[in-house]
């Protein structure tokens, strides 16, 4: 089963994330860092097949988090979750590896298509 890691200091965007993901058959994680420092730490031991985040973490912002998993995961997609909708920005983490930024509030069924966009086609 594929894994997913959701990272969002909202309680109620991680409880929304996993209904979504697990009527569409995911597994889900989620979890909330303490501080940026943990994020390296905690990527290899939860081994997602799949990371989404809000953008804007307690010390650590899209950019910095993208580059993050870059290094420590390198093969696993990353979406982001914002609230604004800021062209260059998304940009920026698009050149920095990230698959996808999505617009809070992000519609289920958006969701799960960029779940499946982002992850590797079983060959």
């Amino acid at each position: 089963m594929t894994k997913v890691l959701v990272i969002d200091d909202i309680k109620m965007m991680r409880i929304y994330l996993r209904r979504c993901l697990e009527r569409a058959g995911y597994e889900v994680e989620e979890w909330v860092p303490l501080s940026a420092m943990e994020i390296p730490e905690h990527l290899p031991v939860s081994a997602p097949d799949l990371i989404i985040s809000e953008s804007q973490l307690p010390g650590c912002n899209g950019a910095t988090l993208a580059r993050m998993v870059r290094k420590v995961v390198p093969k696993v997609p990353l979406l982001l979750l914002t609230p604004l909708r800021d062209r260059e920005m998304e940009a920026n983490l698009l050149k920095l590896g990230v698959r996808q930024v999505l617009t809070k509030p992000v519609e289920a069924e958006a969701l799960v298509q960029a779940v499946k966009n982002a992850l590797p086609v079983p060959g």
